[in-house]
C-alpha cells in the first residue's frame, strides 16, 4: 500500500494527492493517515510546496465525499420508512424511529458533518446520512471543507515534522480508528438492547 501511494504521488504530484484522497473516500481501507503525512514528508524534502499539497488533499477529499452523499440522497425517507416497517422488527426499528432520527440529524447535521471529518474511522461514513437526510449541498460542502481542511492540515503538518518517520502518524491513529468504530458498534448494540427491553416492559 505504501509503495503504491508513494509511486502515485511521485508520478502525478499534486494531482496524485487529490486522486488518492478521492479514492480514500470511496474505499476507506486506503488510509488518509498515510497519504497526507507522506505528502508532508515530500514537502520537507523540497519536492513539493505545503499549501498546494494541502489544497490538493482538501479538493480530493471533498470530491470523494460527493458519491456517498448522492447515494444517500437517492434513498428517500419514505423508502427508508417502508423498509423499516417491513423488516425493521428484526432490529426493533420502526418508521417512527426513522422520523425521529431524521429530525435529530436535521437539527445537528451541519455540526455532525464538520466534527466527523476530524474523526478517524467515520470521516467517510458521515456523507451517507447527510445525503439520506437531504442536507442541502451548500452547507454539506461548506462544513465538509472546513472539517477536511483541519484534518488535512494536521496530517500534512505531522508528516512534515516527522520527516521520514511519517508512517508513525498512521501507526498512532490506526488504533484510534478502531476504538472509534468499536465504540459506535457498542453504542448501537446498547441502544438496540435498551429499546428491546423497553418494548418488553410495555
Amino acid at each position: 500500500m505504501t509503495e503504491w501511494i508513494t509511486n502515485t504521488m511521485t508520478g502525478m504530484g499534486y494531482v496524485g494527492i487529490a486522486l488518492l484522497m478521492f479514492l480514500e473516500n470511496l474505499f476507506p481501507p486506503i488510509p488518509s493517515e498515510l497519504i497526507m503525512p507522506l505528502a508532508g514528508f515530500t514537502v520537507a524534502q523540497g519536492k513539493m510546496q505545503f499549501i498546494p499539497a494541502v489544497i490538493a488533499g482538501i479538493v480530493g477529499t471533498v470530491l470523494g465525499a460527493l458519491p456517498w452523499y448522492y447515494f444517500g440522497k437517492g434513498i428517500s425517507e419514505a423508502r427508508l420508512a417502508l423498509l423499516a416497517d417491513k423488516y425493521g422488527k428484526w432490529l426493533t426499528i420502526s418508521a417512527k424511529d426513522i422520523e425521529k432520527a431524521n429530525g435529530w440529524f436535521n437539527r445537528h447535521g451541519a455540526g455532525a458533518v464538520l466534527l466527523c471529518r476530524l474523526v478517524p474511522g467515520v470521516r467517510t461514513l458521515i456523507s451517507l446520512p447527510a445525503g439520506v437526510n437531504n442536507m442541502p449541498i451548500i452547507p454539506f460542502l461548506l462544513y465538509s471543507t472546513i472539517g477536511t481542511a483541519l484534518w488535512v492540515l494536521f496530517l500534512t503538518g505531522a508528516g512534515y515534522a516527522l520527516g521520514n518517520k511519517y508512517e508513525l502518524v498512521d501507526q498512532y491513529l490506526g488504533p484510534v480508528s478502531k476504538i472509534v468504530l468499536l465504540s459506535l458498534i457498542i453504542w448501537f448494540g446498547l441502544w438496540l438492547v435498551r429499546k428491546q427491553m423497553a418494548k418488553r416492559g410495555n
